[in-house]
């Protein structure tokens, strides 16, 4: 598991707005495309500087082509950016105000102090 990579995955996505919206249309082409192109990327540094070892666990995987936020909570992803870039895919689909992050956070009630550790 890497918490890193989650983070790293949910940071570069909600930066693009094409990448949201094909997150939103097709996760699982979306997370497997991101896992064998962008993954092993260096951030901030040129293309041609590349790790290899990098890749999602199956759990990690599932969590994220179901957008599966608890989970994804549960497995170390920082919330903050679990939460900006669910804003971005789910936001438009509500109609009251915040009704999207009252949602979210309802959904992560069952947690109790101490949370998961979220550092990477």
């Amino acid at each position: 598991m890497s918490r890193y990579l989650l983070n790293k995955f949910l940071f570069t996505v909600d930066r693009d707005p094409a990448l949201v919206e094909r997150y939103r249309s097709d996760p699982a082409s979306l997370v497997a495309w991101w896992e064998s192109e962008m993954a092993n990327q260096l951030l901030n540094c040129i293309v041609d500087e590349r790790s290899t070892w990098l890749a999602f666990d199956d759990v990690e995987r599932a969590a994220l082509i179901s957008h599966d936020h608890v989970k994804l909570f549960e497995l170390g992803a920082h919330p903050f950016l679990t939460l900006t870039l669910f804003i971005a895919l789910f936001e438009r689909d509500n109609t009251e105000p915040l009704e999207y992050q009252k949602a979210f956070g309802a959904r992560l009630q069952h947690f109790d102090l101490p949370y998961p550790d979220i550092a990477t």
